[in-house]
């Protein structure tokens, strides 16, 4: 029985990862950071082994504990841990690309290195496409926000750590666990669909079972050995439609589609950044998700992934579907 190592399991995506890795019948180990909550690591069924991304050495000493029976510790690995909201980009370049840079040293250091490593990165590495163009896993790298800095840093060192890699690029990813895009669903559930810009924006979205089964699908895949994939369902909605779709999902007959001026989004994405500064506390609009909020194409190409025989299992509305039964279930709305 072949090995997987999963960093981010207790996260939304990490816990469909370690779901596919279980019924792909592989002897699954997640990685247990020291502040990680264990009871719900625990709750996983799968092996645990504590891992400080902040101590390369703490990291190489744990990896030596595993059992191997001469091989190496873990035929795979996907790392999915890391943050998307930070006080500043120094806590991103350290999250997401320092620990991404150790734990890729400890393993490289390994006698028996991974088969392959697979890289959670983010489609925001990428910027802002050249004009109506979809954005494209070989064009060059021009990101705009902090967190698509550090996730192009994190690429970079995967790039050069002397493993057998495979970059993975999500576009939006929702699902059910998710929070940024049920904030949305909430929205609209009380009657108030809120989009940024007077001018339509295009969006991609992906579900979050759906880039687990693509993490799982390029492991053993040799063609995707030390290259990178944007994946999306493959398709391309509006804001409106996405509202109008998950206006109908919830049977809501009457929802007030609202465009903000994006001089308005900015002022109140200055103003989150600044009670960040002053309270400690995240809020979901700040002055590194205004540059999101703003970019008016989020076109995509998935095309080299799905070429490869990877086939997304949901689309928009099968997804939020899903994702509103769940909340509802959870009564989270």
């Amino acid at each position: 029985m072949k090995r997987i190592l999963i960093t981010g399991a207790t996260g939304f995506i990490g816990g469909h990862l370690v779901r596919q890795a279980q019924a792909a019948g592989l002897e699954v180990w997640i990685a247990l950071r020291p502040e990680s909550d264990r009871q719900k690591a625990e709750a996983l069924g799968a092996k645990i082994i504590g891992l400080d991304y902040r101590s390369e050495e703490q990291m190489r000493r744990a990896m030596q504990t595993v059992p191997t029976a001469g091989e190496c510790p873990w035929h795979y690995v996907v790392h999915n841990a890391g943050i998307t909201k930070a006080k500043d980009r120094k806590e991103f370049d350290e999250v997401n690309a320092e620990h991404t840079r150790r734990l890729c040293s400890a393993l490289a250091s390994l006698a028996n290195p991974p088969e392959r490593f697979v890289l959670m990165s983010s489609l925001s590495s990428y910027g802002i496409p050249s004009g109506s163009e979809p954005i494209r896993s070989a064009d060059p790298q021009r990101p705009n926000t902090a967190y698509g800095r550090s996730k192009m840093l994190a690429e970079q060192y995967v790039e050069h750590s002397g493993l057998a890699y495979t970059i993975l690029l999500p576009t939006g990813v929702y699902g059910p666990g998710d929070q940024d895009y049920l904030l949305a669903i909430k929205s609209i559930a009380g009657g108030l669909n809120f989009m940024s810009g007077l001018q339509p924006q295009v969006l991609t979205f992906v579900y979050g079972e759906d880039v687990a089964r693509a993490a799982l699908f390029l492991l053993a895949e040799p063609k995707a050995r030390n290259n990178r994939y944007i994946i999306s369902d493959g398709a391309t909605y509006t804001d409106e439609q996405f509202g109008r779709l998950t206006q109908r999902l919830l049977g809501r007959k009457h929802c007030l589609h609202l465009r903000a001026p994006l001089s308005l989004l900015w002022c109140i994405c200055q103003v989150g950044s600044l009670w960040t500064k002053l309270s400690g506390r995240m809020t979901p609009l700040n002055r590194d998700k205004y540059p999101i909020l703003s970019q008016r194409s989020w076109r995509c190409d998935a095309s080299p992934l799905l070429e490869l025989g990877f086939v997304p299992k949901y689309l928009l509305e099968q997804g939020i579907e899903a994702t509103i039964r769940h909340a509802q279930a959870t009564h989270s709305i």
